[in-house]
């Protein structure tokens, strides 16, 4: 299966090398296995704008609770934060799409 993953962070694209790629897509796939009434992914789009979480799949809005939110912008904060480059992540914005 070919996946492409596209991160932005602050509006800004941060290229990706095949390791980070793969470690971002496998992370944020679990994350909204995990959600109920989610499925296969073929497009998948995660916005973070300071506190609020926008997931979409496959072109439909997922409803996420605040616990959901708050794993969601935390863990993805700390993953993209660690990456070369990044530095205040106020806009966080990832595509997947198989």
């Amino acid at each position: 299966m070919t996946e492409q993953v596209t991160l932005l962070v602050n509006e800004t694209p941060i290229p990706l090398d095949y390791f980070v790629e793969g470690f971002v897509g496998h992370t944020l796939s679990g994350i909204v296995a995990a959600l109920k009434g989610t499925g296969e992914i073929v497009s998948l789009d995660v916005a973070i704008d300071g506190e609020s979480v926008s997931v979409t799949l496959n072109g439909a809005d997922v409803p996420v609770n605040l616990f959901a939110s708050k794993i969601i912008r935390n863990t993805l904060t700390g993953l993209v934060s660690s990456l070369k480059g990044v530095g205040v992540t106020e806009k966080i914005a990832i595509a997947i799409r198989r």
